[in-house]
C-alpha cells in the first residue's frame, strides 16, 4: 500500500495571472483537461490513490470539481488553509489528521513522471525523518539550488546560490509527521524552512530522478507540459480507466 500524498494547492499563482484571478492554478486546462486531472492519473498510475489537496485561494473550486475522486478510483479529501494563509509547511502541518505518520509532498503545480514506488522504499529504508529528490538541473529549467553528491544532499537553500548547485528540489519528498513537531502549532511556515532544518540535523535523505520535471507555475511551463503530454500521448484517457467519466462535472475550470 503506498504512501498518501499531499498536494500543496494553496497558493495565489500570481505569475499566471490573470488566468488564475478566478481559476484555482490546478483546475487550468492543459491539453484538454483541468492540470489536476493529469496528477490524478499520473499518482493513480504509480499506485497512489490517497490524496490530500491542500487548498486556500479559490479551494471551493477545487473540491466541487474534484469532488471525492471515485470516478477516478482514488479518494481525494480536502484541507482548507482558512483566511490566513499558512505557507506551504503550515498547510502541510494543518492536514497532519488526514496525512497519518509519514506521507508523499507534490507541489500543486508540478508534473512529475517519476518511480514512486521506489522512492517510498528507499525513505522508508533510510530512517530519517525527511527524503527530497533531486534532479541534475544545472539552471536549464530553473536555477539550481542543491549541492548533491555521492547520493547525498550537501547543502540546500532556495535563496542563497552557490556555483556548485547543480541539482534542484524536484518538487517530490516524503516526510514523517514528527517533523512538525518542533515548530508552533499555528502561524505561517514555508517548507523550505523545515528542509533546511532537517538538512542541518541530518535528517534529510536524498533521491536523485533522472527524468526532468514539468510545472505550470509559469506560462511557458503550461506551454512546455501542452507539448510533452500531447506528444506523448499521455493525456488520451480514451483507453484508459483513469479516463474521464461520461457527464461528469468538470466544468469548473472553463
Amino acid at each position: 500500500m503506498s504512501l498518501p500524498v499531499a498536494i500543496l494547492a494553496g497558493g495565489l499563482a500570481t505569475r499566471l495571472r490573470p488566468l488564475t484571478e478566478t481559476i484555482p492554478k490546478v483546475l487550468l486546462e492543459v491539453a484538454g483537461h483541468p492540470f489536476a486531472v493529469h496528477q490524478i492519473d499520473l499518482l493513480k498510475r504509480n499506485g497512489i490513490t490517497r490524496i490530500i489537496f491542500c487548498v486556500g485561494h479559490l479551494g471551493e473550486q477545487v473540491q466541487a470539481a474534484l469532488s471525492d475522486g471515485r470516478q477516478w478510483g482514488v479518494d481525494i479529501e480536502y484541507s482548507f488553509d482558512g483566511p490566513v494563509l499558512l505557507g506551504t509547511g503550515g498547510a502541510l502541518r494543518q492536514a497532519l489528521p488526514k496525512l497519518g505518520e509519514v506521507f508523499f509532498v507534490l507541489y500543486g503545480d508540478s508534473y512529475l513522471d517519476c518511480d514512486y514506488r521506489d522512492i517510498e522504499r528507499k525513505f522508508l529504508k533510510s530512517g530519517k525523518l525527511g527524503l527530497m529528490t533531486v534532479f541534475r538541473n544545472q539552471n536549464q529549467w530553473d536555477k539550481s539550488n542543491v549541492i548533491f553528491s555521492d547520493g547525498l544532499i550537501r547543502y540546500y537553500h532556495k535563496r542563497h546560490r552557490r556555483p556548485e548547485m547543480l541539482h534542484i528540489d524536484y518538487g517530490l519528498a516524503a516526510l514523517h509527521a514528527k517533523v512538525f513537531d518542533s515548530y508552533p502549532d499555528q502561524g505561517f511556515l514555508d517548507l523550505a524552512t523545515v528542509y533546511e532544518d532537517l538538512l542541518a540535523k541530518n535528517e534529510l535523505s536524498g533521491y536523485e530522478v533522472a527524468s526532468r520535471f514539468y510545472e505550470i507555475g509559469s506560462v511557458s511551463g503550461l506551454e512546455e507540459l501542452q507539448r510533452h503530454l500531447t506528444e506523448t500521448g499521455t493525456a488520451d484517457y480514451s483507453s484508459r480507466k483513469a479516463m474521464l467519466p461520461s457527464g461528469a462535472d468538470m466544468t469548473a475550470h472553463e
